[in-house]
């Protein structure tokens, strides 16, 4: 049973099996991972490396030093080279990846070449007697993308809103700003509104949208 200190620090590697909010050790972390023995952490374990990585969290050697046995290092390191393998499979290189295939090349290049192979194939790999297929291990870490990406997405979007927020308190009043969204999604005016928003906020709407304005506006920022 893996505990809930573990299941916590996990997902604030970027598996969210469970929320956590307290500060953490990664490297420790990926050690106790591997010590876990838990299936469902270990197919998981290219989304907690590459995730320890982008936060620049985690050193080979110091997870090394957290395992006290021989096959824990062993298994941290078969561990690794299925991580290797799924970044060959989705193309995926970066300053990290590049090191690591270097360190592991040395003496588990066989290996590490069956493995990417075996990726590419949906083929089985095993760790210390635990089967894992490569369309599970793939899944898992595409979802982890897909999420990610998803989330870069709605990050870019409510920066866009917030600008586009402070542009518009810039030219118009708040009411005016109101009365403008207003017009946008197609609200319906009430006689007041209505009158307002043509005799002040049309006649800002205007100069905004005239390409003459837009231009010298521009070239000024420039």
């Amino acid at each position: 049973m893996v505990n809930k200190e573990l299941m916590e620090n996990v997902s604030r590697l970027g598996f969210p099996l469970m929320e956590a909010e307290q500060d953490f050790n990664a490297n420790a972390t990926l050690a106790q991972v591997v010590k876990s023995g838990d299936t469902r952490l270990w197919e998981g374990f290219p989304v907690l490396v590459a995730n320890a990585a982008q936060a620049h969290s985690w050193n080979y050697d110091r997870v090394m030093g957290y395992l006290d046995h021989q096959q824990e290092k062993e298994t941290f390191q078969r561990l690794l080279l299925m991580s290797l393998a799924v970044y060959d499979y989705f193309h995926l290189s970066y300053s990290w990846t590049n090191a690591l295939n270097k360190k592991m090349a040395g003496p588990y290049a066989g290996l590490l070449s069956r493995w990417k192979k075996a990726m590419a194939d949906d083929k089985a790999l095993e760790v210390q007697n635990k089967s894992f297929q490569a369309g599970r291990v793939k899944e898992v870490f595409l979802n982890y993308f897909e999420k990610n990406a998803q989330k870069a997405k709605e990050q870019r979007q409510k920066s866009q809103e917030l600008s586009l927020e402070y542009a518009l308190s810039q030219v118009f009043s708040p009411k005016q700003k109101e009365l403008f969204k207003k017009k946008l999604s197609g609200e319906p005016f009430t006689k007041t509104e209505r009158e307002y928003y043509s005799r002040a906020v049309k006649k800002k709407v205007a100069a905004l949208a005239n390409p003459d304005v837009h231009r010298l506006a521009q070239k000024l920022l420039g």
